[in-house]
C-alpha cells in the first residue's frame, strides 16, 4: 500500500511540474479549510491620453537683436558674451562726428532764435505801451505782435530739434532692453555701425520655450494649456511644459505646424538651440490601453508572472499573466486579465490555487 500510494503522489507532482511549466493555469485542488479574508479589486484601464510627438529647438521666451539708426564708429563693447545684465545697462557707445556736428548747429541755432525772441518780446511790450498812450497805430501793434509771435515759433522749432538730436544720440549709446543674458557680440571696438545691423543678441533666461513642429494629421488634436513633456536631447533631460501657443497655417513652414511650449521651472543645463522631442498629451483617451494592476498584487513563480482571482464558489485561482511597463508601483497587463474583471487585491494569510477566501 505504501508504494501505490508513493507512486500516486509522484504522478500528482509530475503534472502540476509540467502546467506550470507551460504557462497554464495551476492544478485546482478545492480546500475545505477555513476561509482566508481577502481584498478585492476591479481591473481598470489605464485611461492614458494618446499622446502628439513632435521635435524642434529651445528659445529664450525674450529675445532681441539689438542695432541702432545711426551710423558710426563703435568707441566702446561693454558687454560680452555671458554677461548677465540689468535693463538700461550700457551695452555699447558709438561715435558720430555727424550727429555732433549736428548738435552743435542746433545749439547755434536755439541761440540765435533765443536772441531774436528777446527782442521782438521787448518791441512788443514798448508798442503795448505806446498804443496805450495814442502814440503808436493799431496796425503797427499788430505788425509787432506779428513779430513776436514768429520769433517765439522759431525757438520753439529749435528746442524740438534739439529734442530731435538728444533722442537720435540714445542710438549711439546702446542700452539693455530687459534683464537677461549676452549671446552673442557681432561687433568690436574700432567698427563701424550702420543702420539695422546687428550688434548684439540678447536673451532671457529667465523663461524659455521649446518651439516645435507638428504634422497636419496632428494638430487639430492640440490646444492651448495642454500639458506636455520635452526630452533635451544633448543634457538626456526631461522637463514639464504647456502648450502656450499654436499656429494655424504651416504656410511658410513646409506643411509642419509651429506649437510654443512653455517650460516649468529653471534648468541651467537646458540653454536656447538645444534640440528636443515633445510629447504632447492630447485630449482623446489612447486605444486599447491595458489594464494596470498594483505591483503587490502580481505573483511571481520564476520566470512566470500572474494574479489571483477569484471565482464564484469563492474560491481562488492563480492565473497567469503577460505584463508590460511598471509606472508608479503600477504594472501593466498586456494580456490575461480584461478591464473590469476581479482580481485579489491583497489577503490575510497565504493563497494558493483551490484554497477557499471570504470578502
Amino acid at each position: 500500500m505504501r508504494k501505490i500510494k508513493t507512486y500516486i503522489l509522484i504522478a500528482i507532482a509530475s503534472v502540476s511540474l509540467y502546467a506550470c511549466s507551460n504557462g497554464q493555469e495551476e492544478e485546482i485542488v478545492v480546500d475545505n479549510s477555513k476561509a482566508i479574508p481577502v481584498s478585492i479589486a476591479k481591473a481598470k484601464a489605464n485611461g492614458a491620453k494618446s499622446t502628439i510627438n513632435g521635435s524642434g529647438q529651445i528659445h529664450a521666451f525674450e529675445s532681441a537683436n539689438i542695432s541702432t539708426r545711426m551710423m558710426g564708429r563703435v568707441e566702446k563693447v561693454q558687454a560680452k558674451s555671458g554677461m548677465k545684465v540689468k535693463k538700461g545697462d550700457l551695452l555699447i557707445a558709438i561715435s558720430s562726428a555727424d550727429l555732433q556736428a549736428k548738435a552743435a548747429q542746433v545749439d547755434a541755432n536755439i541761440a540765435q532764435a533765443n536772441a531774436a525772441f528777446q527782442n521782438a518780446s521787448n518791441d512788443y511790450e514798448r508798442f503795448k505801451n505806446l498804443h496805450k498812450s495814442g502814440s503808436a497805430s493799431d496796425k503797427e501793434l499788430e505788425n509787432m505782435k506779428s513779430r513776436y509771435e514768429m520769433a517765439k515759433a522759431s525757438l520753439d522749432a529749435a528746442k524740438s530739434m534739439k529734442q530731435e538730436v538728444l533722442a537720435q544720440f540714445e542710438y549711439l549709446n546702446i542700452r539693455a532692453p530687459f534683464d537677461g543674458t549676452i549671446a552673442n557680440t557681432f561687433v568690436k571696438a574700432g567698427d563701424m555701425a550702420s543702420p539695422g545691423f546687428p550688434l548684439i543678441n540678447l536673451e532671457s533666461m529667465a523663461k524659455l520655450e521649446a518651439i516645435v513642429m507638428i504634422s497636419e494629421s496632428d494638430i487639430r488634436d492640440i490646444k492651448a494649456g495642454q500639458k506636455a513633456t520635452i526630452h533635451i536631447k544633448s543634457a538626456d533631460k526631461h522637463a514639464a511644459a504647456t502648450v502656450r501657443e499654436v499656429s494655424y497655417s504651416s504656410k511658410n513652414t513646409g506643411g509642419q505646424y509651429i506649437v510654443k511650449l512653455d517650460l516649468s521651472g529653471q534648468n541651467e543645463e537646458i540653454l536656447p538651440g538645444m534640440f528636443v522631442n515633445a510629447e504632447i498629451e492630447a485630449d482623446s483617451i489612447a486605444e486599447n490601453t491595458p489594464v494596470v494592476v498594483p505591483t503587490t498584487a502580481i505573483i511571481r513563480k520564476g520566470q512566470l508572472s500572474g494574479i489571483y482571482t477569484p471565482t464564484e464558489d469563492g474560491v481562488a485561482i492563480l492565473r497567469w499573466l503577460r505584463l508590460g511597463e511598471v509606472k508608479d508601483k503600477q504594472v501593466e497587463v498586456l494580456s490575461g486579465l480584461l478591464a473590469g474583471e476581479d482580481y485579489i487585491l491583497s489577503s490575510e494569510g497565504r493563497l494558493y490555487n483551490g484554497i477557499k477566501i471570504s470578502y
